[in-house]
């Protein structure tokens, strides 16, 4: 009898178990990725709700809405669309770039603009505000700090999509939409982009002052020598900016050709400023021509122009310039001054002043002339063993732009050095310690060995 009932309860037990699977059998299975609401919110009748939508899908960072959003592209509000165009970049997947570069022929000049800049941000991190209310219109306004920054190219060796590069070209030669035309040649720039390099010198004889001298911007910043002998008209531009512009973008070229007239510029010219820009380009030049004039303007009463008569010297090579440089340093009392006598006697082969330009990395006010003054020291290899030392200083500010520095100019010996940086306890140092060592990899030979991590990784 109790095996009867033993059998009883199996069969039981058996008989619940096969039913309760065929209800599950039955029962739909769950969506693997349920639908994000916000699409539906993307084709609502109201503006304000379509905008909003885009602007949360843009915040999920979902590779699945991509299409969603490009699909939107075509929504009848121009507003919309903005949003749309900066929800794609701050999803920030490859994905993203057709709609992106689609927007960038878009009929409203705004939503243009937003394209070209999103295009670039997708390869440095910096995209428009969204928010119907974040895009204020302003007055084309350029940098005022030095014409052109190293660290405002991308990191070298990043390689940018040739179909992006074409799109921005596109949109600087429309002149239809002319901010979203200046807006494309910034990124022209920034993205260094050598193959548009003849649409740029057209867009530099633009009759627009603001899409000329961006062209000549970016041209700075690409440094395409052969550019430079079809710039020197521009050194007689009915418009004073531009002529200034051109100036140095000149001397960044190294284009001798112009020295004679940026030399009749500098001694002739009525203008305070243009005079000021005419002596900056001679001094990129550099030739050992000028150094009468350097030496001249070391004592000029014009800031600007002390700067340039020091950075000429430095350029112009002849360490017998030293002893007349050290002879205004002692007197100097302006600090960017002070800076640029620093850098032009560092860069004529002594070290004393070395310290003190490493330790303005940290300025609020001179950090980035101090960083660019070292990357140009630095692009001599001999140069770059006297700046590991300092990646052991106790200043987080300074080991930081010293690993920018070494992004654009180290080589194998300093990954050595960077690998252990890589580890400070300060995290922006660490990525720009890694940065660096991405970038040093890029350009390094195939067949160079890459340096094992340091044993101690303490900085």
């Amino acid at each position: 009898m109790k095996r009867f009932w033993i059998s009883a309860l199996f069969l039981f037990l058996l008989t619940s178990f096969v039913s309760t699977s065929r209800l599950f059998a039955q029962a739909p299975a769950p969506s693997a990725t349920p639908t994000n609401p916000w699409l539906d919110q993307l084709k609502s009748p109201d503006e304000k709700t379509r905008g909003k939508a885009a602007r949360e899908l843009g915040k999920s960072n979902d590779a699945a809405v991509i299409p969603a959003l490009a699909a939107a592209l075509t929504d009848p509000s121009d507003k919309v669309r903005r949003e749309v165009v900066i929800a794609l970049a701050q999803i920030h997947q490859p994905e993203s770039l057709d709609g992106l570069i689609t927007a960038a022929k878009d009929s409203d000049p705004d939503v243009r603009v937003a394209a070209a800049q999103s295009l670039v941000g997708y390869y440095t991190g910096v995209v428009p505000s969204p928010g119907f209310t974040g895009y204020v219109k302003k007055q084309w306004r350029r940098a005022k700090s030095h014409f052109v920054q190293d660290n405002s190219r991308i990191d070298p060796g990043l390689k940018v999509e040739p179909k992006v590069i074409a799109a921005l070209d596109n949109a600087m030669l429309d002149t239809g939409s002319i901010q979203a035309a200046r807006e494309a040649a910034k990124g022209l720039g920034i993205l260094v982009a050598p193959t548009v390099v003849p649409d740029l010198v057209k867009s530099a004889h633009s009759s627009d002052e603001d899409l000329a001298r961006e062209s000549l911007n970016a041209l700075a910043k690409i440094k395409e020598k052969s550019a430079g002998t079809q710039l020197i008209d521009l050194l007689d531009s009915p418009d004073k900016d531009v002529r200034r512009d051109a100036c140095v973008t000149l001397g960044v070229l190294r284009t001798k050709d112009a020295l004679p007239k940026l030399q009749s510029m500098f001694e002739n010219d009525p203008d305070l400023k243009t005079k000021e820009k005419a002596l900056e380009g001679l001094a990129y030049l550099g030739e050992p021509a000028s150094v009468p004039v350097f030496t001249k303007s070391l004592w000029s009463d014009n800031k600007q122009m002390r700067i340039s008569a020091a950075d000429g010297l430095a350029r112009a090579g002849d360490p017998k310039n030293v002893a007349e440089i050290e002879k205004r340093l002692a007197v100097e009392n302006d600090a960017s001054t002070k800076l640029a006598l620093q850098f032009a006697i560092t860069a004529l082969g002594k070290d004393d002043h070395l310290a003190a330009i490493a330790a303005e990395l940290s300025s609020k006010f001179r950090g980035e002339d101090a960083q660019t003054y070292l990357i140009e020291l630095s692009r001599d290899k001999k140069f770059l063993p006297k700046l590991y030392p300092y990646l052991s200083s106790q200043d987080a500010g300074v080991r930081r732009r010293l690993c920018t520095v070494l992004m654009f100019t180290g080589d194998q010996s300093s990954m050595e050095h960077l690998e252990r940086v890589s580890h400070d306890p300060n995290g922006e140092v660490a990525s720009e310690a890694l940065r660096a060592m991405r970038a040093i990899r890029v350009r390094a030979p195939a067949s160079a060995p890459v340096p094992a991590p340091a044993s101690n990784p303490t900085p």
